[in-house]
């Protein structure tokens, strides 16, 4: 199994309930059960206030690396990703486990 962890920082002056933001949080909570690949899904705001800490998690896990990669190309995947392009960074880990 591959976890796929993918950490999101809101743009400086972007908040929670932008209205892009909330199009883009319902776009990926609504991944789950749309691509089938997925065998693992969630996502949820941080709850921290460290300065360090992102705004916006997902935890997932695929069964293998080939799978990882048709989610990552699923257009519905990409059409979420066009939507976070336009307020936040985000860093990734992949890892099997």
């Amino acid at each position: 199994m591959i976890r796929h962890l993918v950490l999101f920082r809101l743009n400086e002056g972007v908040g929670r309930d932008d209205p892009r933001v909330v199009a883009g949080e319902e776009a990926f909570r609504s991944l789950d059960g749309k691509i089938p690949e997925i065998r693992f899904w969630e996502c949820a705001w941080n709850i921290s206030d460290r300065p360090i800490a992102y705004d916006f998690a997902i935890n997932s896990a695929f069964e293998d690396a080939d799978a990882l990669r048709r989610y990552v190309e699923h257009p519905d995947h990409q059409a979420g990703v066009g939507l976070w392009r336009e307020f936040a960074t985000w860093v990734i880990a992949d890892y099997e486990f």
